[in-house]
């Protein structure tokens, strides 16, 4: 039984921080014929509270994880996510297929209650966050190093599909700099990226904008394949706090774009 347990550990750990099972999804969406998005479905285009918005999936690495709690709610006159955690661990996901040559630029609106206090990035132990927005992109897993694609198989072989070889991480962090891109506590196969941190906007609604392409060429060296999907998290299973943060619109642009 023990053997088991641990077993079920490793493989979540591989699934969800190697890029997150989240891609389970995705290409579930393509095997019941769904054909991936060229944007992710406007949160501010739903027209009734609570449920989730349309083209966006739940997900939870385990059944024996507790989950966030994700709803529209409406923020004065605009439709938005509100993300619940306390203890737990899931997101939602949408899939897509963007090309970042042509539309590099991703945009969109969050809002956090307040920042995590004991989180850490730098350790497994604290991987949470108050607010972050993955992108996980197709990547050639043909590039990467033997040891590497090796841990992909496995995942592959305990979760009966691929994982992603590559994902951006965009957080909203307790202590690090805004600017700080690192490795994921637990693979380097996932690139954290800070653009808020701290309490300063805490409450305030708050506008990123970031370029896809030069963010993945300063994380990974190299050009940024097509994104796949796009998946929002609010997550404190390992601190254990409570925490809510709001999401609005994601949307992905051309240079230029007002």
């Amino acid at each position: 039984m023990l053997s088991r347990i641990r077993a079920h550990r490793v493989s979540l750990a591989v699934c969800w921080l190697i890029g997150s099972c989240a891609l389970l999804l995705v290409q579930r969406a393509g095997a019941d014929g769904e054909a991936a998005a060229q944007a992710p479905s406007a949160f501010s285009a739903a027209s009734a509270i609570g449920g989730l918005p349309t083209g966006w999936r739940p997900f939870t690495p385990s059944a024996k994880l507790k989950p966030t709690r994700y709803a529209l709610v409406r923020d004065g006159n605009t439709m938005v996510v509100r993300a619940d955690a306390e203890a737990s661990m899931s997101g939602l996901i949408h899939p897509v297929r963007i090309d970042p040559t042509e539309t590099p630029l991703i945009q969109w609106r969050w809002r956090i209650e307040r920042p995590l206090r004991t989180a850490d990035m730098t350790t497994k132990a604290g991987d949470d966050y108050a607010a972050r927005l993955y992108v996980l992109f197709d990547y050639d897993v043909t590039k990467l190093p033997l040891l590497t694609r090796s841990k992909l198989k496995l995942a592959k072989s305990l979760h009966g599909t691929d994982v992603p070889a590559a994902a951006l991480n965009y957080v909203w962090d307790n202590r690090q700099p805004v600017g700080t891109i690192r490795a994921n506590a637990y693979t380097d196969r996932a690139r954290m990226i800070v653009v808020e941190s701290g309490a300063d906007k805490a409450g305030l609604w708050v506008t990123v904008t970031r370029d896809l392409a030069a963010d993945f060429r300063a994380a990974f060296g190299e050009d940024a394949p097509p994104v796949i999907g796009v998946v929002i998290a609010t997550d404190t299973d390992n601190t254990g706090e409570r925490v809510t943060a709001w999401y609005g619109d994601i949307r992905f642009l051309k240079r230029g774009s007002p």
